[in-house]
Order: structure tokens, then C-alpha cells, then sequence
């Protein structure tokens, strides 16, 4: 008997329009076990799409195929999804100059549930669902031929209980270096894939690293929630007189020192292990000329969007009160349920409670090799805005 998930009456229009997501209210009934390729097919048994079932999630199927005909799901059928990533990849990418990128974005490459990020010869890799998880030999297998002799599983979602270790991954190829250095845009930075935050490095803000370079000549710059420093050793590439990191995590801190010197041994820059709210309540007036507020993810969940927009129009407020005359302001959320209309509403309110004028100058967002499937607005889930506070 075929593996079926039949939707309810007029639940179909999602599907036909592509959306990767098919939610558990839109189920009339479902022939399958978890991890199943299951054939979706509307209240009149009609094919729609294929997809990858799980019964606990309410995401009950995430779907990569709308072609019937492309029905054998083989090794030569996931190698050919991966090659046109990485043939995206090689188009927008310069590799002369940046060996750290994302490889493969799950539904952004029409493959959900799988993320591969590369550092270098290093290929790390997260899955997030019972679908991936039980074919993950054969993606194993499949990376292993394009070329990557190290291949670390940084496990994630339900994954974890499948994995049989220990630690949060496992090496399936190559065994633990401890931390590397890679490059991006010519720069250097020591990552750790086993240890650091989410695969190693933030790498969806390379683009907006980019932008600080830009505007950090002569400037003073705080980089708040600042990890390891990736903005900080930008600012520093673009010439700024002087450069704070910023982060409750002492250990954050302290390789964002470890990252500028690594770059510019002679740099004006200071570690600042403190509570960031605390920081920027406290920081004194008209100091910055640059302030960076890129923060984790407040709302992980939509029952948490609430809060998070408190603590988003908290930091940002603090900002535009203190922040120098003319100074400028770039500010991010990654939380994917934090909106970019949302988000701009909330900086909005921020702003008009500070009193100061202000105007964007950038719509910010994540990196080409982070694509959003155009079917899939909620893949954007990175936004940020640039803006000059008179």
C-alpha cells in the first residue's frame, strides 16, 4: 500500500503554490510512519507533491518533489539536488577570498531538514528531521564523494536520539582538530565546529560584516552580542579608531580578541565580558559613532514573540538614546518568528520613545548562500536594518 498523507477539502492551495510546509490541521488522514516518503494528494486523491512525513511535529510533512514523474528517490536523485546547490554555490561565491559558506540551506535548496556548512576542507553538517536522519548514510555517502575528507554531525532537533554519542555530533569523517582558521573576504577567523554556536561561525552575516567595513573609517564602534568578534575585526579592516566586543560569554569575548589580533596585531581593541542590557543602559553618551546590535534569537518559539519584541525595542531604545549625533545604528533579529514588518514596527517604537530622527539606509538580511525559496517566505529568516540617527 502507498505511503499517503490526503489533505482535507480546500487544504490543497498551499501545496499547489509550493510552500515546502503541509500542516497537521490540513491532514484528513495519513498512511505512513515517521521518516516516510509519503505521496500528498488532495480530498480527491490527486497527486500534489512528495514529501518527508513526521507525526510529531506540526509540521507533519515537509516536501521537496511536486513531480510525479521524479518518484525514485535514489542516491543519484538527492546527489543531483546537492550538485545544483553547489553549483549555486560556485556562481556567487569567491572562493580566492572566503572558504567558509553554507552549502546547502534545507528548504532553500529544496531539501528540508539537511544544512551543510563548509570551513575550509571541513563539512558540517545539521539535521533537524526523522526523514534526513534515516537516509543520513547515504548523504554521508554522498558528501564523501564530493571531495570532503572531514565530515562532522552537529546534531540537532530530533536527531539528537538517533546519533548514539555522547557529545552534541559526531565525526563521520576525519576526527577533531580543535580550532582552525578559515577565511572570509580575505579575512581570517578561528573557528571551532565542534564547540562554537550553531556550526561553528555566524555565517549568515558575512554580507553585513561587509557594510560595517564600509562604514567604520575614524569611527568609534560597539559590537554588542558580539561572540567572537566578526564585526569587530571588519570594523577594524575598514579603519575605526576604536572597537568594543561586547557579550555576557567571557569565553565569546575573549575570542573576539584572539580574532582581531589575529588580523591586526597592533588594533585598538577592547573585550567587554558584561550583561549586554546592562551595558547599554549603562554606556556613556555620545560615545559610538557605530553600534552593532545583533543579539540571538528572542522569540525561538511564536508563544515568545512578546517577549522578544520587549527585548528587541529594550536594546534598541538604549541605542538610539545614547548613540552619537549623526551616528549609525545596525540592528538584526534571526528570529524566524519575529516578521520583517514586525521587526521594523518594533524599531519603529523604539526610535519614537527615544525622541531622535531617524532614517534606514539599508534593508539587511542573510547572504546569497543562505537562499530563500521563493515559495517559502519564512526561510528569510535573518532581517536587519541600517540606520542614521541624527
Amino acid at each position: 500500500m502507498n505511503k499517503i498523507v490526503k489533505l482535507k477539502p480546500k487544504k490543497e492551495k498551499a501545496v499547489l503554490n509550493k510552500h515546502p510546509w503541509v500542516f497537521s490541521g490540513a491532514v484528513a488522514k495519513a498512511n505512513a510512519k515517521d521518516g516516510d516518503i509519503v505521496e500528498v494528494v488532495d480530498a480527491e486523491n490527486r497527486f500534489l507533491a512528495y514529501g518527508f512525513y513526521s507525526s510529531e511535529s506540526q509540521i507533519i510533512c515537509r516536501l521537496f518533489e511536486w513531480d510525479k514523474s521524479n518518484n525514485k528517490f535514489d542516491e543519484a536523485y538527492w546527489s543531483a539536488k546537492i550538485d545544483k546547490a553547489i553549483q549555486l554555490r560556485k556562481s556567487i561565491i569567491d572562493f580566492t577570498s572566503t572558504n567558509a559558506y553554507r552549502l546547502l540551506h534545507a528548504e532553500g535548496d529544496f531539501l528540508p531538514g539537511l544544512i551543510a556548512d563548509v570551513y575550509k576542507d571541513t563539512l558540517v553538517l545539521q539535521i533537524s528531521i526523522t526523514g534526513i536522519e534515516q537516509r543520513k548514510d547515504l548523504f554521508f555517502e554522498i558528501f564523501r564523494k564530493t571531495g570532503y575528507s572531514s565530515i562532522y554531525l552537529r546534531s540537532s532537533g530530533s536527531s539528537k536520539k538517533n546519533l548514539d554519542v555522547k557529545s552534541e555530533g559526531v565525526w563521520i569523517a576525519g576526527e577533531d582538530q580543535g580550532p582552525f582558521e578559515v577565511m572570509e573576504n580575505g579575512l581570517k577567523f578561528m573557528v571551532d565546529v565542534v564547540e562554537g554556536q550553531k556550526t561553528g561561525f555566524f555565517l549568515d552575516q558575512r554580507d553585513n560584516r561587509e557594510l560595517v567595513k564600509r562604514f567604520s573609517s575614524n569611527k568609534k564602534v560597539l559590537n554588542a552580542f558580539s561572540y567572537t568578534g566578526g564585526f569587530s575585526v571588519y570594523a577594524q579592516a575598514g579603519g575605526a579608531e576604536e572597537v568594543h566586543s561586547l557579550d555576557i560569554s567571557a569565553d565569546a569575548v575573549k575570542g573576539a580578541e584572539e580574532n582581531v589580533l589575529l588580523n591586526f596585531p597592533t588594533a585598538s581593541h577592547k573585550s567587554i565580558a558584561k550583561d549586554c542590557f546592562e551595558y547599554l543602559k549603562d554606556m556613556p553618551e555620545n560615545y559610538y559613532d557605530l553600534i552593532i546590535l545583533d543579539p540571538p534569537a528572542f522569540a525561538k518559539s511564536a508563544a515568545a514573540v512578546d517577549r522578544a519584541a520587549r527585548g528587541y525595542k529594550d536594546i534598541n531604545m538604549r541605542a538610539f538614546r545614547k548613540i552619537k549625533k549623526g551616528g549609525m545604528l545596525l540592528t538584526y533579529s534571526c528570529s524566524q518568528h519575529i516578521t520583517k514588518d514586525l521587526f521594523q514596527k518594533i524599531i519603529f517604537g523604539a526610535a519614537a520613545d527615544s525622541g531622535r530622527n531617524v532614517r534606514i539606509l539599508f534593508q539587511l538580511h542573510q547572504p546569497a548562500d543562505h537562499p530563500v525559496n521563493l515559495y517559502h517566505p519564512e526561510g528569510e529568516y535573518l532581517k536587519g536594518l541600517a540606520l542614521w540617527v541624527e
